[in-house]
Order: structure tokens, then sequence, then C-alpha cells
């Protein structure tokens, strides 16, 4: 019996479908949702011909920056003030925001100005040497709203304290090794963190890894999390 058009269609789609791996075009098995098997797709671009406009010069979030304290001519953060370093910081880099929430939130700016020193808001200080010299750099974060907070690293550059890092984040966990700054940060999938790690460039703290990691939080645990545990 000669095959009526339905069924020559539905030979013809079989067809194309055995033919599709040897063009390149299999589908194959992407990021599980849910349990259920994706698809990798190639992204697709949006407006790829429009672009902002560079920050203007000082505030690019997160960069390096002089903070208007007195000189240390030791060259470690151990000999500031590390409660008048952040106060500083914080109000300088709100006058150069002019409340747009870049280079900080508007609520850490009021929070500071506004606290007596024992109240300010302001995370124990964590000195630990990260450019390798030597000596020690400040470590500390401002807690805005008890979730989120600025996070802050500064050095000292020919006797000038300077913020080498500002970030905006949720400090699930912080840690500090050979000379690197990890951070952790929650993620919308309550079984994976992110983590994201700091090193020395020379001038600044870049950003050197990011990753997911499943594990604890470790402000729970008080350990480690084991790569690829639960």
């Amino acid at each position: 019996m000669a095959p009526t058009p339905v069924r020559r269609a539905l030979l013809a789609a079989a067809g194309l479908a055995a033919l599709a791996p040897a063009a390149g075009c299999a589908d194959v098995e992407g990021p599980r949702a849910h349990g259920s098997p994706g698809r990798l797709r190639a992204p697709l671009s949006l407006w790829a011909g429009t672009s902002p406009a560079p920050p203007p010069p000082g505030r690019e979030p997160g960069g390096p920056a002089r903070v208007p304290v007195p000189a240390v001519p030791s060259g470690d953060m151990r000999d500031a003030d590390a409660l008048a370093v952040v106060r500083a910081d914080i109000a300088a880099a709100g006058r150069a925001d002019e409340g747009r929430g870049v280079l900080v939130d508007p609520r850490a700016v009021r929070l500071m100005a506004a606290c007596a020193a024992a109240a300010c808001p302001v995370r124990p200080p964590v000195h630990h040497d990260l450019t390798g010299d030597g000596r020690a750099e400040l470590i500390t974060a401002v807690d805005i709203d008890g979730r989120l907070s600025e996070l802050r690293v500064y050095t000292v550059e020919n006797a000038a304290v300077t913020r080498v890092l500002s970030r905006r984040a949720v400090l699930e966990g912080t840690q500090v090794a050979a000379g690197h700054l990890t951070v952790r940060e929650p993620t919308s999938n309550p079984a994976y963190v992110s983590v994201s790690e700091y090193v020395w460039d020379g001038r600044e703290m870049r950003l050197g890894g990011l990753m997911l990691d499943q594990c604890p939080a470790l402000k729970r645990t008080r350990s480690p999390c084991p790569r690829g545990g639960t």
C-alpha cells in the first residue's frame, strides 16, 4: 500500500530527526531545575548595539579610593582608628555618590552619621595581610538592615589610608586564606551558596573567582564546606 500524505510527512520528519546529530543540532542534557532536565540554548543578546556610558571618575563601585583620615606612616592598618576610617570613608562615598546608591547604600551613610561610637553598626575590625607586603590590611563591614552589609577593605599607600575593596553583600560567611578574601552569599536556591574570591592585583582587591558551592551556611556550622557535599 502506498503511504498516505500524512504518513509521508511523518517519515520525512523522522528522517530529519535522524540527521540532526550529524548536523550538530542534537539536544544535549542541560541544567536541571526541580529535577527536570533542561536544554542548553545559545544566549540571545538584546540591544547589542546599545551600551551605557562609563561611570565618571571616582564613581566606579568597588574601585580604590583615598580615605580622608590622618596618615599612617607605619603602613600598617593596625595603627589607624578603624571606626574613624570607616566613618570617614562612608561619609566621603555618600557625598560623591549623591544618594545614587552606587558607591554606598544611602542607609549606611545615614546610620554612620547618626551613631555614637559604641552603637555604630560596624563589625569588629579584622587585621590581615592581603597584599603580601607583611603589613596588615583592615577588613570590616557596616551592617545595614540585619541582612545586607557594606564590606570594606583598607590598606595604606604612601602613608595614606586607601579603600581597596567595597562590596554590598549578604555576608553568609567571610574567610581569609593564603592572602585571599572569600565571601559566601546565599542564592535563590537554598541548597547553594555563591562564593566570590578576591585577590590583590597590585592596586586593589579584584574578583579572582566565582563559583557555586553546595553546603550548610558557615555561620551555622563554623566549618568549611566540603566540595560536592550536601
